[in-house]
């Protein structure tokens, strides 16, 4: 699954250890995230959205 995610935390100026751990996940699930070979959970997925008002 493609997403934007390193796209949007870069522009938000976050790095991956602080959105990690607001999300209360490793850096390593937002890496995998961002290279796509993680898909977040729902729960994780409203996290994010939340995090960055989407």
């Amino acid at each position: 699954m493609k997403n934007k995610l390193e796209i949007i935390r870069k522009q938000h100026g976050v790095k991956q250890e602080e959105l990690a751990a607001a999300l209360e996940v490793s850096r390593q699930t937002i890496g995998s995230l961002e290279k796509g070979r993680y898909n977040p959970s729902i729960i994780l997925a409203f996290k994010i959205a939340r995090y960055f008002n989407l």
